[in-house]
């Protein structure tokens, strides 16, 4: 059995992670069910980009809203009919948190009757069976995944499946939405499921479409890896005549687009990921007119992309224009003005812009300048002791950066000239080691001096203590004394009193002068 939990987990990026965990602890809090599902679980299976994340709970998820936006979500819109939720998460991160529901259609073209349910009737309401899989994420079933129509199957065969026999009757921008499927995954529609495709498009269903399927639609295309392409199978079909009957591939800027995507490619390579979502609208309608833009913005359920867009123009002229003027005039300014643009502001000036200045100091930004960062002596660094591991340690290697981008340091030598004053000081000497205190410290005090010259004897058994040669005045010789020798092991022999080295005489005692010349007066006695 495959393990989805641990496939979640690895699959998604951090933020998404984090997205996950926050929806989930407002679910805890309220005291609903969470499922993630539809095309997140799609995706995680198949290795396709996760383009965001779809959430259901078994409850009212408009009544999450309040915890979700103190967390840091933004809710692009809030539908009290499906009861549903579209935010931007912390991190970027795009995702729907819906109630689970079941929905009736009564006549096609009218909105479904709708009430809640359990998430296996919200999973036989939806579109194709890749689409009808749920992974619980609640305690007890956490990992668990819901997959009542072989979903898994399909994605292993890759073809696109519907669940029922009305699917296109029901909801006529199924057709359109199998059509992007397509042209994306680059899957064949299964058999029935073309047959019933092709009865959709001669029996008119599109005519039934409602507005809110088709703002949909054209909110989707801002988020495909290839949306020229898309677009394309759009018009062999006749879907974009739907979403718009003046738009036509010839109101594309197929060259912006086309240098939006390797550009895009290029800045995450660097670390970073542009929403380029707005980019995307705005070059795919570049040549359409005014009323006819204004109509797909009001189309769109999601209206902080329709903010993004709209403001996409204005905010790149006021980057263009401070690019240009003193702030700046030098090129650690310019860098540090392009470190806290939005990425996106910077993507689409570097395609838009016709000031040469602009566009090559936005170039110098991706490549030229970033080298620079390989001339800062990290090795030197190390060894001055100015580590990552120091509070001060980010801004002197910004300082060292900024300053060599300007040119002001310009040899090795003069950016260690630069450093050392930096360096913070050495660290104390070790402390010395702790002197002995108690019985242990006294008895080494106390413990007579080893005899000088003892030697082991023969075959180790004894011990030859040998007297140290005098260093006294010279004497009478006497005949040399033999050394003792022990007869008994070195432990069993007797502590003898430490042999005195040889010095200057001792001077005489008193007792010893009156006996010497007492001796001396007898003597005299005798002789006369």
């Amino acid at each position: 059995m495959a393990d989805y939990l641990y496939t979640l987990e690895t699959r998604l990026s951090p933020d998404q992670q984090k997205a996950v965990a926050l929806v989930l602890d407002a679910a805890k809090a309220a005291g609903m069910n969470l499922y993630l599902t539809g095309g997140a679980i799609r995706d995680i299976i198949t290795g396709f980009p996760i383009r965001d994340l779809d959430f259901t709970v078994q409850g009212n998820a408009l009544k999450l809203q309040k915890d979700l936006e103190r967390a840091g979500a933004v809710v692009g819109d809030a539908d009290n009919e499906t009861r549903s939720l579209l935010l931007t998460l912390p991190g970027g991160v795009r995702a729907e948190v819906a109630m689970a529901r079941s929905e009736r259609y009564d006549k096609p073209g009218k909105p479904p009757q709708m009430a809640p349910a359990t998430i296996i009737e919200d999973l036989r309401r939806r579109d194709f069976t890749v689409n009808a899989m749920a992974l619980s994420l609640n305690e007890g079933s956490r990992g668990l995944l819901m997959d009542p129509f072989n979903g898994v199957a399909d994605i292993e065969a890759k073809v696109i499946r519907v669940l029922h026999n009305y699917a296109f009757l029901e909801d006529p921008s199924r057709m359109i939405r199998a059509t992007r499927f397509t042209a994306r995954f680059h899957w064949p529609l299964e058999e029935r499921t073309q047959a019933r495709y092709e009865s959709g498009k001669e029996n008119g269903y599109i005519e039934y479409i409602r507005s809110s399927s088709i703002g949909y639609e054209i909110e989707q295309l801002a988020y495909e890896d290839d949306p020229q392409g898309v677009l394309k199978a759009y018009e062999k079909e006749g879907w974009l005549k739907v979403l718009n009957p003046r738009w036509s591939t010839a109101k594309v800027d197929t060259a912006s687009l086309g240098a939006l995507m390797k550009t895009r490619q290029q800045m995450n390579d660097l670390g970073y990921a542009p929403e380029v979502a707005p980019l995307v609208l705005h070059f795919l309608t570049e040549r359409l007119g005014d009323k006819d833009i204004s109509d797909l913005r009001r189309a769109i359920p999601r209206k902080d992309l329709v903010e993004a867009w709209k403001d996409l123009d204005s905010n790149a002229h006021s980057l263009a224009k401070r690019l240009s003027g003193k702030e700046a005039a030098t090129p650690s300014r310019t860098w540090q003005l392009l470190s806290s643009a939005r990425p996106e502001m910077i993507l689409f000036l570097a395609i838009t812009a016709r000031q040469q200045a602009v566009v090559q100091k936005i170039k110098n930004f991706f490549t030229k300048w970033r080298q620079v960062q390989q001339k800062i002596p990290l090795p030197e660094m190390t060894e001055l002791r100015i580590t990552p591991q120091m509070p001060a340690y980010p801004k002197i290697a910004n300082d060292v950066f900024l300053l060599l981008l300007d040119g002001k340091l310009r040899s090795r030598t003069e950016t260690l000239k630069f450093l050392k004053p930096l360096a913070p000081p050495p660290p104390p000497p070790p402390p010395p080691p702790p002197t002995k205190r108690g019985r242990g410290a006294k008895a080494a005090a106390a413990a007579p001096a080893p005899a000088v010259g003892m030697k082991t004897g023969a075959k180790g058994k004894g011990k030859v203590a040998v007297a140290a040669p005098a260093t006294a005045a010279p004497m009478k010789s006497a005949p040399a004394a033999k050394p003792v020798v022990a007869t008994k092991p070195a432990a069993a022999v007797k502590a003898r009193k430490p042999i005195k080295k040889p010095g200057k005489p001792a001077k005489p005692t008193k007792r010893a002068v009156k006996g010497k010349a007492k001796a001396s007066r007898k003597a005299k006695k005798k002789r006369k």
